[in-house]
């Protein structure tokens, strides 16, 4: 559309009947818009800022489907503002500029410019200041949309300009709920071909997609055809599969599969067996499984069954749980597997994990007696009056940095929690523990010999 064509755009116009199933119903309204309440429910910023008809520029930042461009495009229409979409991908600081100096002639006709930059964080430094100017000036509102964190992708001088919207995926009831509503409407969906579907099928559309409405709805339209070109007018579960191009397993994400699976997996690796931990989180993954729910529960093996006998698997799998979140499916499939694998063959210890339940039983049981006084801070002189840190001991003052002082409160002096086993680098730390006794009885220490 010509810049100083000042007619808004039009979202219902883009519903023709040759456009995708998404495309055809992308929300036209807030009112039509699913998801995203932390921003758009009554009262939220987002909301208020459109209602409001503010011209400050936005970052919208998600994951794909969620609704970054559908929002850009209701706020040109709420706003009455000429409406241009820009792709990162395909442009260059040349078509920046050119579009610029347009938008500047349009402002002088009174004209207000929107400008969509789908996948901004593909510009570079140079393509993004070239911005700069120009939404400086309110030549033009910059409406930029991105899969990648803002902080790290957007020039700071550009991003300080910008309000910064955070989206996040669709649950799969809301997914559910679009997939219905694009089943029965008759205007823009499929209500006029009578097709139908099962609860179960569009459960599982839902749950591949991956809080992405835009998939879920193109999967939707490529089962409704395949059930039209067999002359059938209901949508099945192994339909909806079919169309997924997916074979569906047996796996209910709430239910008794998830938690069985999940099960395998940590008593897998808890018994050193790489081809059944594989085995298990490829089970998880290929049924659809948040993968960084799985992320989650493999850092929590690295502390709960390797612990410090092989310190380094914690941050082996923090990594793991990165690389998931910044290549996503399927690439960062393999930064899991790889942490799987080395959690399966690394020494194990549950020292730790044991020691810290003791310690919480003992909270639990005994009273909360008061800090020793010789362990108190003391700032002040009438704290020192008082003897708050009287008879501190500096570690690093006394023979073998082990001071002649006991640590625990009277009522559990002696107690031991932490008892290493002599697995992997654990060893080396029980080790440690028997020269930290010698010290302590070399230097008159009445603390229990480990």
């Amino acid at each position: 559309m010509s810049l100083f064509d000042t007619s808004p755009v039009s979202v219902a116009g883009r519903g023709v009947r040759s456009a995708p199933l998404a495309e055809r119903m992308r929300p036209r309204t807030l009112d039509e818009f699913v998801g995203q309440e932390h921003l758009l429910g009554p009262g939220k910023p987002l909301r208020v800022a459109i209602e409001r008809d503010d011209a400050t520029s936005m970052i919208f930042w998600g994951p794909p489907g969620t609704g970054k461009t559908t929002l850009a495009k209701i706020v040109a229409e709420r706003t009455q503002a000429s409406f241009i979409e820009f792709s990162a991908v395909m442009s260059g600081i040349k078509e920046i500029k050119a579009v610029m100096v347009e938008a500047e002639k349009a402002a002088g006709f009174g004209s207000r410019t929107i400008l969509f930059v789908d996948e901004i964080h593909r510009f570079n430094k140079a393509q993004q200041d070239a911005f700069l100017p120009y939404v400086e000036r309110g030549t033009i509102r910059l409406i930029g949309a991105t899969t990648e964190n803002p902080s790290f992708e957007i020039n700071a001088a550009l991003l300080s300009r910008c309000r910064v919207y955070t989206l996040v995926a669709l649950t799969e009831q809301q997914i559910v709920g679009l997939l219905t509503r694009a089943l029965t409407d008759s205007e823009r969906g499929l209500g006029t071909s009578g097709v139908a579907a099962e609860d179960q099928a569009l459960a599982t559309i839902a749950s591949y997609s991956s809080g992405d409405a835009r998939n879920a709805l193109n999967a939707l339209d490529v089962a409704a055809k395949l059930a039209e070109g067999r002359g059938e007018k209901l949508i099945t579960k192994a339909l909806a599969a079919e169309a997924l191009q997916r074979r569906v397993l047996l796996y209910d994400k709430k239910g008794e599969q998830h938690y069985d699976i999940i099960s395998a997996l940590h008593k897998s690796v808890r018994n050193s067996d790489p081809d059944a931990s594989l085995y298990w989180l490829g089970r998880m993954l290929e049924a659809g499984e948040d993968p960084m729910y799985v992320a989650r529960r493999v850092v929590r093996m690295a502390v709960e069954d390797i612990g410090l006998a092989a310190p380094e698997a914690l941050n082996l799998c923090l990594s793991a749980k990165d690389a998931m979140h910044f290549l996503g499916h399927p690439e960062g499939e393999l930064a899991l597997a790889q942490a799987v694998v080395y959690l399966a063959l690394a020494p194990k210890s549950n020292a730790v994990y044991t020691a810290y339940g003791a310690v919480q039983a003992d909270i639990e049981a005994t009273a909360a007696e008061p800090v020793p006084l010789h362990l108190r801070n003391a700032p002040t002189k009438l704290m020192k009056e008082l003897d708050y840190g009287r008879d501190y001991q500096y570690a690093h003052d006394v023979e073998g940095r082990v001071a002649d002082m006991e640590c625990l409160p009277p009522s559990l002096v002696g107690r031991r929690y932490y008892l290493p086993t002599n697995e992997g680098r654990e060893k080396l730390l029980a080790q440690r523990m028997e020269e930290i006794a010698r010290i302590r009885r070399r230097n008159g220490s009445a603390g229990i010999e480990p």
